[in-house]
């Protein structure tokens, strides 16, 4: 059966797997509950909003105006969290990208989660069956990074294939900006949360939103 896309360059958190909620918005109030103890914490769906735009990095620095050690103690706390804690898989989204690469397609990640993280999350819930062939995760240099389209040319440069064969899935605005400065198709992944900012952003942006994973099932392995 031929394939709609040759290459499907997936996101981590929020698209492949429920972390937000259950990791990363934990370390953050757990990070301003030690060091800015009397500033109001915002809730998740303020954070997930914050994540969307303007970005972790800048609404850390530029909103909450933490310092150089104040970064770096909320990386510490997030990669500690991170470690202790396996997200799960969102319900048929491995199955999808054991079919996909069954027919012969590739499969990539590009995320801000460390690279070996989420290598783990994967064998931890496949055996490597479904590990990915490339994965970019997060790195110092915002030029390597998203929504840099870095990680996509070299996708793209690595197996040889067009824009046009591939298929960026990301639940928010970095990984529209980064698919879209790469000529690359972007599906909005809509099944991580619903607030309405993000997915009315995310259905104007990309080149197709789908609400649940099977929508995107379908649209993928026609």
């Amino acid at each position: 059966m031929t394939l709609r896309y040759k290459c499907l360059i997936v996101d981590h958190d929020d698209t492949a797997v429920n972390s937000t909620a259950t990791i990363h918005y934990p370390a953050h109030v757990e990070v301003m509950r030690k060091i800015r103890p009397s500033h109001d914490v915002i809730d998740l769906n303020r954070w997930l909003l914050k994540n969307c735009d303007p970005g972790l990095t800048a609404y850390l620095r530029d909103e909450l105006h933490f310092t150089d050690e104040e970064m770096e103690f909320e990386l510490e706390t997030w990669r500690r969290m991170v470690s202790e804690r396996v997200p799960e898989f969102y319900p048929g989204f491995l199955d999808l990208l054991y079919d996909f690469r069954s027919r012969g397609g590739i499969v990539a990640v590009v995320s801000h989660s460390d690279r070996e993280i989420i290598e783990r999350d994967y064998l931890a819930a496949t055996s490597g069956a479904c590990l990915p062939e490339m994965i970019f995760g997060w790195t110092p240099d915002a030029e390597k990074r998203k929504p840099s389209p870095f990680p996509v040319k070299e996708i793209l440069r690595t197996y040889q294939i067009s824009p046009e064969e591939t298929l960026v899935v990301d639940d928010l605005k970095p990984g529209v900006l980064m698919a879209q400065a790469a000529g690359v198709p972007v599906a909005g992944a809509g099944w991580g949360h619903q607030i309405p900012e993000i997915r009315d952003y995310m259905q104007r942006a990309c080149t197709r939103y789908f609400r649940t994973v099977d929508e995107l099932r379908d649209f993928v392995l026609p």
